[in-house]
Order: C-alpha cells, then structure tokens, then sequence
C-alpha cells in the first residue's frame, strides 16, 4: 500500500455539496448528489465504487466538463488553490467555455481518460498533440514545443522518443498509448492530476508499469492524483484516502487503513468481501441485487434494498454522516443507533 509519503496539510482542492445533474425526457438522473470531499498537495486520492455510482461524472465537474445541454452542476462548490496563491477559484463559478477556466484545464488540472484510443486523435501523430498542449498553455515556439515531447516521451519510458513522436496512435501498443496519454497530461507541469480508470484496458503487466510510472512521476513533480477506478486492488497500491460512492453519494471516506481494515460501511465491506485472494479457498461473496435506476431511487438510504444489515429507518430516512475517527467518516444508520443506545 502507498505509506510513508510525504503530503502537505494544505488543501489543494475542496469540493463541498456538489450535485450535478442530467436531465432528461424520462427523469432527472442526480449523477453526483450533494458530495464534499478534499484533497491535500501531493496526495493520492482513491474514488471506488460500481459503474454509474458518479466517479466520472466528478472528475468532469471538476474539469468542467459536464456535456450540455443536459447535464448541469446544479449546486455546491469546486475551490481550486491555483500556483502560487493562497486565495482559491470556485471552478463552479467559472464559463466551461471561458479563458479562466481554459487556464486551468489542462494547464494546471490534468485528466488521463480511460480509453486511449478515444481520447487521442487518430489523424494527428502523437507529437503534435502533445506539441499542441505544450504551446497552448506554455506559449512555446514550434521547435521548443517538439523538445518538450520528444523530452516527455522520454520521461514516461518511451523508447525511440525522437521516432516515436512523428508516428500516430494506431502505431503504438495500448501500453505506449496510455503512456503517450500521461506525456500530454503533465506537459505542462499539473498541481493535480484526474486519473479516470487509466489502466482498465491493459493486461496485469503493463498495468503494474503504468501504476509504478505515475507513482514516480508523482514524486518527481510533486502533484496531488485523484485516481478513479472500480479495482480497490489497485486503489489500495496508489491511494493515501479513500472515497468509496454509491448511486451519486459518498458512502465512506477514510484512510487506506481504515478502509481495508476496519471499514464501517456494509456496501464498503460488501466490496471488499467480492475480492478474489491468491492462494485463499473461499466462495467470492457478492452484493445481492443490482445497483437503482438514478431516476427511480428507493426512499431513505439509497444501499437499503442491497443491504444486509438494513434496519427499518434506512427504508425512510437518509442516513446522515457520522464522523468515527479523526480521518473516517460514513452515512449509515447503523453508527447513528449506536450514538443513540449509548447511556
């Protein structure tokens, strides 16, 4: 697991009730529902849960990003503390299409998407699209532009960078794309990088050198990484904090720790408990029933109908969140009651 990093007690990204929307002819779709969470320099943040529960939809908030017409951030806060400035910008505030928040995106706040092959252009070589970061937020001439790719294909483990950087995506293997992908996101030098399920279409081997890479080059320019993926395998070797969602909800935050050894959450342990374990002879244990319908979500906690230890007043009321520790925090009833018992 990642210990023994050094972090700053400084936040670097607050978000605070954030809800973000998508409406649609069928319903309203409340994708991320009221979330607050932070993130402190050169940290790793993990975000686990099932397809649908709102990562994604998170990152592109952050990034502003959210496609429109039909989704909106309909509330809540984003405060960014840009370089060099202790006074943060509520990215909720700025035009996803205005100057201010071009300035940040990409610049300062960086995304590595899932699938590379969709996210790069197929008709541009690789070093032109990194090139084009480069002098869009660097203002670098063309041949400064073309050292910094050639330097940062270098940088990500690309052999060949000065013959790699005038080939195309579909030249290069899936590793090499991905790798091309993180090249383009630190370009420019990022406070903070979105890592949103970057390794889900590599085999093991290739996985655990991209892990190891962004490790590395976190270190090397000691930036903050909120990693997104449904693998808590993978969270547990990259992450410092965990949040675990749930249908556009925060169900658990916690330390890596606490997460894996003493979680409090049964959709956290529900899981946890569905990991296969080397050498381990056991029947896998699975989440009965499916994840809701965003639209038609059951009244009071929205795991209530999956839930083995649901109590009457989860199928009416919300559950509230409670602070365990220091560091963990969950939205259940069942630590609410306990509260409640105590004489």
């Amino acid at each position: 697991m990642n210990k023994n990093k050094d972090t700053s007690d400084k936040n670097l990204l607050e978000v605070k009730n954030l809800k973000t929307y998508f409406h649609q002819e069928e319903g309203v779709v409340k994708a991320v529902d009221n979330i607050s969470f932070n993130i402190k320099q050169a940290e790793t943040l993990g975000v686990v849960g099932e397809s649908g529960c709102g990562k994604s939809v998170t990152s592109l908030s952050i990034m502003q990003l959210v496609p429109q017409p039909r989704g909106k951030i309909e509330s809540g806060k984003i405060l960014y503390y840009q370089k060099d400035s202790s006074v943060p910008v509520d990215i909720t505030s700025l035009s996803p299409r205005g100057e201010k928040i071009r300035k940040i995106r990409g610049n300062e706040i960086a995304m590595i998407f899932q699938e590379p092959m969709t996210s790069l252009n197929p008709v541009y070589t690789v070093g032109e699209q990194i090139m084009e970061s480069v002098r869009l937020h660097q203002q670098s001439r063309q041949k400064e532009a073309r050292e910094k790719a050639v330097e940062m294909l270098r940088l990500v483990g690309i052999g060949s960078p000065e013959q790699r950087v005038d080939e195309y995506p579909h030249e290069l293997s899936g590793g090499m794309r991905q790798r091309v992908m993180i090249a383009i996101a630190l370009s420019c030098n990022p406070s903070l990088l979105i890592a949103d399920e970057p390794t889900t279409a590599l085999d093991v081997t290739i996985e655990a050198q991209i892990l190891n890479l962004m490790e590395d080059l976190q270190k090397k320019f000691n930036m903050s990484i909120i990693f997104i993926t449904h693998d808590l395998e993978v969270i547990g070797e990259m992450s410092d904090r965990i949040i675990v969602m749930y249908t556009g909800k925060i169900v658990e935050k916690a330390t890596i720790e606490d997460i894996f050894y003493n979680n409090k959450h049964p959709y956290t342990a529900g899981l946890l408990s569905s990991i296969p374990q080397i050498g381990v002879e056991k029947r896998l244990v699975t989440i009965k029933g499916s994840v809701p319908d965003l639209k038609h979500l059951p009244a009071g906690c929205n795991f209530s109908p999956r839930c083995p230890k649901v109590m009457n007043i989860c199928h009416t009321q919300e559950p509230p969140d409670i602070q365990i520790s220091e560091n963990q925090f969950t939205s259940c009833w069942l630590y609410e009651k306990r509260k409640d018992d105590v004489v």
